[in-house]
């Protein structure tokens, strides 16, 4: 039987804590403070035997096996609930991935890891569990484990769409180079198509709405006909494509907007696809089996090339581009502006997506370390409890309870990327092949889907708060204590994400 953790944070605080624990347990023996809860239990059972009436027979007899029966508790405690015996090292304290491979995620080792060779020693000292805290962190874990897998397998959406919502083109350079192709071809291309004004289906306008239109590529008289308005390095002169343009030193040429974004190895497709985190285009593909990767690719592009992600990624006095406007300038408070106005109905909902994906991120980490206070305290909370049986057994319910969160949180994570994949799912059948990614839909959503929003958020906090009320009936005190801990622990950062998004529509609001 083996200890397990979670996650990297829990088994280092976790291996930190049992090294604080068996030092405060050593300090207490070397100065003989261990003993003192025996002399407080005799001395107890006497005042109790004094205290009886004289129908009670002999004071002195009644008292010794009273407080024999006491010390033999708290010599039980002692042995089994104090006294460091197993040690801690990885044999025994693995990172738990059978979740992770069952459905199809990829989790690093922590022998592929600084994790696998750093943290059997923390400053060259190790760590002893005492038995029965090595058997309540086995068993409380296998049982966690056990529920959550019993939970079906689901892509997390939820973390995909913010992780595509956190992309960011990080190259300056790129960044300008989506500027001009968005001044040189979109421009011009998507003025032609209002000129010409063809018939297109739903799908069609959905599509000829961002720079990598499908069909401004494929449809004659526009990527075709367009060009770079100035030489590109990667392209050579080429006279004949070129003709009538100026030939430089360099040999820098003219690309057609066709050329300029679709060519092998050097088009402004590729370049841009490298800005994505592989990992996520893996779990897109997992998740979205019924669509191609170019399809794909086209539309999670399509996410990190927009107007409000563009706005993101500048700094201030740097550039910024719009769709078929100036890419320089003053657009900067005209894309604020749009930033700040066209979120519409989902203003809240802006505000609420970094403080959902703070307060996910920041609960294991709150849980992570209030294991690690527990841990560390059980020598101070036994001595002071006299070792006394009914204290083990509230410590022992609160680990458990404060393990068993994790499942709590799958679930609601479950229940979360669940809805969105049945709602995602039914809006995909229009043929918008962008309304099948996690990265809008919600955000320019119905009243309804932006509320669920919001109850989602607050189930990872509701569900929790059930299973602490429900370890409070079973006569346990640990769940009003646990909650007030954990909700204390992730306002913070729960706050500062949403007042993040807040502080950029207030910067839009006040350019206006």
């Amino acid at each position: 039987m083996l200890m397990s953790t979670n996650s990297y944070l829990e088994f280092y605080l976790s291996l930190l804590a049992w090294i604080i624990n068996n030092g405060l347990w050593s300090v207490l023996c070397d100065t003989g403070l261990f003993a003192a809860p025996f002399g407080a239990i005799i001395l107890q059972e006497w005042l109790s035997a004094r205290q009886q009436g004289a129908d009670e027979g002999n004071k002195g007899l009644l008292s010794v096996p009273r407080i024999e029966n006491r010390l033999w508790l708290a010599y039980t405690v002692v042995l089994f609930g104090c006294a460091p015996v197993f040690p801690v090292s990885l044999t025994s304290m693995v990172f738990d991935d059978a979740a992770s491979q069952r459905c199809g995620v990829s989790v690093a080792q922590p022998t592929e890891t600084a994790w696998g060779t750093t943290f059997n020693t923390i400053g060259e000292r190790s760590a002893n569990v005492p038995i029965w805290w090595f058997l309540v962190h086995a068993l409380s874990k296998g049982v966690t484990a056990s529920a959550t897998a019993s939970i079906p397998c689901a892509p997390d959406i939820r973390q995909m769409r913010m992780a595509i919502d956190s992309s960011r083109i990080d190259s300056q350079v790129l960044l300008q180079e989506v500027a001009d192709f968005t001044r040189d071809c979109y421009g011009y291309s998507r003025s032609r198509l209002f000129t010409q004004r063809p018939q297109l289906s739903k799908s069609q306008s959905h599509d000829a709405a961002w720079i990598g239109s499908s069909y401004l590529l494929d449809t004659p008289g526009y990527y075709d006909t367009d060009r770079s308005r100035t030489p590109r390095i990667s392209w050579p002169y080429n006279e004949r494509r070129d003709v009538s343009l100026p030939q430089l030193e360099t040999g820098a040429g003219y690309p057609t907007c066709k050329q300029w974004w679709s060519d092998s190895g050097i088009g402004l497709r590729e370049r841009l696809i490298q800005q994505l985190d592989p990992s996520l285009l893996t779990q897109l593909h997992g998740w979205l089996t019924g669509r191609s990767s170019n399809e794909i690719e086209d539309a999670t592009l399509r996410e990190l090339v927009s107007p409000r992600q563009q706005s993101m990624s500048m700094s201030p006095g740097q550039v910024y581009q719009d769709y078929g406007s100036s890419a320089r300038g003053g657009s900067i408070n005209q894309g604020l502006n749009n930033l700040a106005t066209n979120t519409g109905l989902a203003l809240g909902s802006f505000s609420n997506f970094p403080a959902m994906n703070a307060l996910r991120a920041a609960l294991p980490m709150v849980q992570a370390f209030l294991i690690m206070g527990t841990i560390i305290s059980l020598p101070l909370i036994l001595l002071v409890s006299t070792y006394q049986l009914k204290t083990v057994m509230t410590v022992t319910f609160a680990l458990f309870t404060l393990h068993m969160l994790t499942f709590w949180w799958e679930l609601a994570r479950w229940v979360d990327s669940s809805m969105l994949d049945t709602l995602y799912n039914q809006v995909s059948a229009s043929n918008q092949l962008l309304l099948s990614l996690p990265t809008s839909g919600f955000m320019e959503g119905t009243v309804t889907a932006q509320v669920i929003e919001y109850v989602m958020g607050a189930m990872f906090i509701v569900l929790p708060m059930i299973f602490l009320a429900a370890m409070s009936w079973a006569g346990f005190s640990v769940g009003s204590i646990a909650d007030g801990m954990l909700s204390k622990g992730v306002a913070q950062a729960q706050d500062a994400g949403a007042k993040g998004a807040g502080a950029l529509l207030s910067a839009g609001k006040a350019l206006k």
